[in-house]
Parts: structure tokens; C-alpha cells; sequence
């Protein structure tokens, strides 16, 4: 598709201005369509926590779905208006869309879901995701709409999945937990989690966000700012950041940059490596199914750690078989071999449980003010890796991948030392594994404030039941 959009770039300024488009400014206008999203991204996550506490989850949620329709308009009527600035206006308004729901959807399903499967359930987002990466691969070959008098409507099938959002979220409950700790609803939230979770199941799952509510004692949601001086989530403040940024860092990006020519070295002809690529989102599919079934059996850490360490593990093959590509037949299939594996292996571990993990570090009053600083964090690595990685590249080149299974290593390590098993356990039980690592000295004073407060909650309940 960049083929066509170089085509339309070029067409549209000779019939504006009656000369030819150099082509340092095509290379600047196409960066400036490329990296827009990019920044439409960090500009959704740093409003996407705040609408969550103005507008609720689902009605954030709902409002997000304007943007995209928007978007969808803007970005498919460039090509018959002869107007690429809408095309950029388009890219920035789906990457608002973009920020923000990767902000308040996890937020929406980490919720609402009850402990035992809230696991599986946050994995939603990253199934979804990943489907939809295998769908856009899909519907952008040549034969279905990638071609050149098909890219518009490419590009204007994201208002698919934004109506027919705003045709079903209507009939979802809004979260259970934002109605009774934000807005102090308890009939709605008793009526909520009755949908959820059903008429008997429900009154544990109160008793939990009611737990909650008491520890809280009215505290208001949170700003950005204010959790970088709360000591209260010092370590599940810099867990979140270490998390993302090496989720962004990892190499995921380095691998598919290398793909096409791993595959061309393996004698596929290029007009075919387009098919072959699929098989990457197959791959990131299938790990996303298999990591959202095995989270709340095997959980989180076993899971994340394992997948870092793999990556490490396939970064060490693949700068072997890259330096020696040439050397005998065989080593460009294990370079192919290693390229799914690497991808597998993210799909399994940090591709999914990262977000899954930012949901079940805070408390109600930290959580969106935690998403926004995650999403802040993921947008500018991945700006960051769009810009200095083909210079890293340019000038290492296969021995990047010695700079990502360092980066992957040392993550993996973090996590080993820092972050306790979430699986099972409520956001209060959480809160109090981080609570030595946070007030260090202090802590038994603070486990004596903690005993006391949990004492007459309980009998708080008791009284209340």
C-alpha cells in the first residue's frame, strides 16, 4: 500500500501546484502519514484515564467510537478529494482512538472480571488485537483491498469494529467497581454485578469491591503526577514502566524488519513472502488464545518471565544464524525458524500479560492515572524504536540483536526479583505484597494500621450483610 499512497501523494501535489513532488518532501510527508499515529497514540492515553473517571469506562468507551467513525471519514475521502492533509488528520484521530482504548478497555474488563478468571478475561484485549493485526494483514493483500483503487476502503474499515461497538456496549452494565467506590452507587453496582457475574455469585464479589471501598475511605482518583510522590505504589509505579518500555524494546520491532529478508534468504520469491508474513499474525493469534487460557492456571509471572527468556533465547540463534547465513543451506531455515519462534514467544508472555498486569498493581483510586502514565510510556517507545531503529540497525546490523536479548534478559531478571504472583488474589491482597518493598522500615507500623483498618471492615460487613 505505501506504493499507492507514494502514487497519490505525487498525483494530488502535480495536479495543486503543476510540478513534481522532490522526493525529500515525499519522504517527509510519507514519515509525517507514518508517524502520526504515533503521537494521535500518546495524545489518547494522556486523555484516556481522564475520561474513564469523567465519563465512566463505558461511556469513555462510547465516545471513543465517535473518534473513530471520524477517522474512517477523514481517512477514506482523502483519495476523492485529492486531499492528503485529511489523510493525516485521519492517521492522528485512529491513533487518539488507539491511545485511548488501550487505556480504558483493560481497565473496563480488568474491573469487572472476577478474580478467578479476571486473568483470561483482560486477555481479551490482546486477542483482539492480535485478530485484528491477522485481519488487516488479510483484507491488505493485493487481491481483497490492498490494491490501488481498493486503499481507501483499507483504510476506512476501522469504522467496522467502532459501529458495531456502539451498537452493543450500550447493553453492557458500566463497571461495577467504578459505580460503587467513584460514584458511590451501590444499588447500580449490586444490579451490574448480577449481570456479570449472576443473581448467586455475585454478593463475593461485592464484599471484595466493598473491602475496597472501606480501605480507600473516599480517597479520590488519582492524578499521573501525584503516583510518582505516593510511596504507596513507588515499586508497582516503576514495575508498570519497566514492564512497557521492555515491551516496546524487546526486538519484537527488529524481528519483523528482518522477516522479509529471513525469508528471502530462505528462497521464497518475494512476490509470495506477503503470504508468508501472515503466518507471523497466525503466530500472534495463537499465542494470545494460548496465553488467555493458561493465565489463571499457570499465571502471570511463570508466563512473563518464560517469554522473556525465550526471546532472549531466539535473539542468541537468530545473530548466529544471521552472521552465518551464507555458510551452509540450512541456515536461513533455522533464521525462519527463529523469526515465528520470537514472536511465539512475545505473543505468550509480554505481548499479553503486560497489560494484564497494569490492571491488577493499583487499587480503584490509582488504577486510571496508571494507564495513562503505561499508555504515556508505550507510545513514546514505540515512537522512539520507529526513529533510532534503522539507525541501530544500519549500523550494528544483526548484532541489534544482541542490544534486545540483554534488554530482554534483564527484564526477565526484574521481574523474577520484583513482582509477586497476582493469580487468585483480590487488587487489597496485591497492594499488601508490594507493601515491605514500598515502606521498607516502616512497614510493620504501616501492617499494624492495615491489621486495625482490616478489622473493622470485616465487622463493618458484618454489620452491613
Amino acid at each position: 500500500m505505501n506504493t499507492h499512497i507514494h502514487k497519490f501523494l505525487n498525483e494530488t501535489w502535480s495536479s495543486r501546484y503543476q510540478k513534481e513532488l522532490s522526493p525529500d518532501l515525499l519522504t517527509f510527508l510519507w514519515s509525517v502519514i507514518a508517524s502520526i499515529f504515533s503521537l494521535g497514540g500518546l495524545c489518547g492515553a494522556l486523555i484516556g484515564g481522564s475520561m474513564a473517571i469523567r465519563l465512566g469506562r463505558k461511556g469513555a468507551l462510547l465516545m471513543n467510537n465517535v473518534i473513530a467513525i471520524l477517522a474512517s471519514i477523514l481517512m477514506g475521502i482523502s483519495f476523492p478529494t485529492g486531499l492528503f492533509e485529511l489523510l493525516i488528520a485521519g492517521r492522528f484521530l485512529i491513533g487518539i482512538n488507539s491511545g485511548i482504548g488501550l487505556c480504558v478497555q483493560p481497565l473496563y474488563i480488568g474491573e469487572f472480571a472476577p478474580k478467578h478468571l479476571r486473568g483470561g478475561l483482560a486477555m481479551g484485549t490482546s486477542i483482539f488485537l492480535t485478530g485484528g493485526i491477522l485481519t488487516g494483514q488479510i483484507i491488505g493483500l493485493r487481491e481483497l483491498l490492498g490494491g490501488e483503487k481498493h486503499w481507501p476502503l483499507l483504510l476506512s474499515s476501522s469504522c467496522i469494529p467502532a459501529l458495531a461497538q456502539l451498537l452493543f456496549l450500550p447493553w453492557f452494565p458500566e463497571s461495577p467497581r467504578y459505580l460503587l467506590i467513584d460514584r458511590g452507587d451501590e444499588l447500580s453496582c449490586a444490579k451490574a454485578l448480577k449481570r456479570f457475574h449472576g443473581s448467586s455469585e455475585y454478593r463475593r464479589e461485592m464484599e471484595d469491591i466493598q473491602r475496597e471501598c472501606f480501605a480507600l475511605d473516599g480517597e479520590k482518583p488519582k492524578k499521573p503526577w501525584q503516583l510518582f510522590t505516593d510511596r504507596g505504589v513507588r515499586w508497582q509505579l516503576i514495575t508498570v514502566i519497566v514492564m512497557t518500555m521492555g515491551q516496546q524494546l524487546s526486538g519484537i520491532n527488529a524481528i519483523y524488519f528482518y522477516a522479509t529478508y529471513v525469508f528471502q534468504q530462505a528462497g521464497i520469491m518475494a512476490e509470495k513472502i506477503p503470504y508468508v508474513t501472515l503466518g507471523t499474525g497466525v503466530c500472534e493469534c495463537l499465542t494470545a488464545l494460548s496465553c488467555g487460557l493458561l493465565i489463571d492456571y499457570v499465571g502471570r509471572r511463570c508466563l512473563i518471565i518464560g517469554g522473556y527468556l525465550l526471546m532472549t533465547l531466539w535473539c542468541t540463534v537468530l545473530t548466529f544464524s544471521l552472521t552465518y547465513q551464507e555458510l551452509y543451506s540450512w541456515v536461513p531455515y533455522m533464521s525462519m525458524t527463529c523469526v515465528f519462534a520470537f514472536i511465539l514467544s512475545f505473543g505468550l508472555g509480554p505481548g499479553g500479560i503486560t497489560n494484564t498486569l497494569t490492571a491488577e498493581l493499583f487499587v480503584q483510586s490509582s488504577r486510571p492515572a496508571a494507564y495513562m502514565i503505561a499508555g504515556t510510556v508505550s507510545w513514546i517507545s514505540f515512537f522512539t524504536v520507529g526513529m533510532l531503529f534503522p539507525f541501530i540497525v544500519n549500523g550494528l546490523k544483526q548484532y541489534c540483536f544482541v542490544v534486545f536479548l540483554l534488554e530482554c534478559f534483564f527484564v526477565a531478571a526484574f521481574i523474577f526479583l520484583i513482582i509477586p504472583e497476582t493469580k487468585n488474589k483480590s487488587f487489597l491482597e496485591i497492594k499488601k505484597e508490594f507493601h515491605k518493598l514500598n515502606f521498607g522500615r516502616n512497614a510493620r507500623k504501616k501492617d499494624t494500621e492495615l491489621f486495625e483498618r482490616r478489622q473493622l471492615q470485616d465487622e463493618f460487613l458484618k454489620i452491613s450483610a
